[in-house]
């Protein structure tokens, strides 16, 4: 029997409703799955939400699909869920406290320690830090925080076939520091967290400087990335295969799977949206369903 996997239309003022449609009638969707679209998306559904811009009504439409789903899925009632995206401004506007998704699922579940990683064929990249102003990160980047991230996508990459994962960590500041010449974090945070999680017996490795390590990544060197904050993790996983990469929400416990891309107000309702991302989260969710991810 195909596992039912909850899509959620994500903001009605954006793209996601076109991609959900699209998605779900691919013929290598419907060949894995039974997708199930929650949220706005038919003509009419979308009729009283505005087009192509920040909407307080439109964000609540989208969060209470993902509330619906997420029960489902904690339920049973579903198998997965892959998102369409939000607008984080959105969120702000109607009142709500989530920056987006992880966040908010982290709460819906009642869980702490998620991660954000973005898988795709060459690359998988997990972040340390997420959605945080850059000012911020070096504050954000602490000993416990890294551990945990590293504790949790270590348990996580055996489900997506990954059975002895080799975890390589980026460095916070160019050349990774140069012990200390450029920066602490290395000394102070990184390399302490790494010394721990390689005592428990995880194959860690780093800090190495960003500026190669990706390239190492993408030649097979490594099996996941950990980048220090968004940008310097999705730079690079976003110029080797955007629109194909997938994010997946690691340490839920349920399978939750994204676009790696957001809104696109200025190409909402024009019909000319690429769903060829929330295809990929989806046929992934649908793998993940099964126990080994294989």
């Amino acid at each position: 029997m195909l596992p039912v996997i909850a899509i959620t239309a994500g903001d009605p003022s954006g793209i996601g409703p076109e991609i959900a449609v699209k998605a779900i009638r691919d013929p290598r969707v419907v060949a894995v799955c039974k997708p199930v679209i929650y949220g706005p998306h038919t003509a009419d559904d979308l009729a009283p939400f505005p087009a192509g811009r920040v909407d307080a009504t439109s964000a609540r439409a989208a969060y209470q699909a993902i509330v619906q789903a997420t029960e489902d899925a904690l339920a049973g009632r579903v198998a997965a869920i892959a998102t369409a995206p939000i607008n984080k401004e959105a969120f702000a506007a109607a009142g709500f406290e989530w920056r987006g998704h992880t966040d908010l699922l982290a709460h819906l579940c009642g869980v702490n320690d998620v991660v954000m990683m973005f898988w795709s064929d060459r690359l998988r990249v997990v972040l340390a830090t997420v959605h945080v102003p850059l000012a911020a990160v070096a504050r954000e980047l602490t000993r416990d925080r890294l551990l945990a991230v590293l504790r949790t996508t270590a348990a996580s990459l055996p489900r997506f076939g990954v059975p002895a994962p080799r975890l390589a960590v980026a460095g916070l500041n160019p050349h990774a520091g140069e012990h200390g010449l450029l920066g602490e974090e290395e000394q102070t945070v990184i390399t302490p967290a790494i010394d721990l999680a390689r005592a428990e017996g995880l194959d860690v490795r780093g800090p190495f400087p960003a500026d190669t390590l990706f390239v190492r990544a993408a030649r097979g060197e490594f099996d996941v990335v950990v980048a220090a904050y968004h940008d310097q993790g999705l730079v690079p996983v976003k110029l080797l295969a955007f629109g194909r990469a997938v994010n997946v929400t690691l340490g839920l416990p349920i399978v939750r799977t994204s676009v790696d891309h957001g809104t696109a107000f200025d190409i909402a309702r024009r019909g000319v949206a690429d769903e060829g991302s929330l295809v990929e989260a989806i046929l992934l969710a649908a793998r993940l369903t099964r126990s080994d991810g294989a």
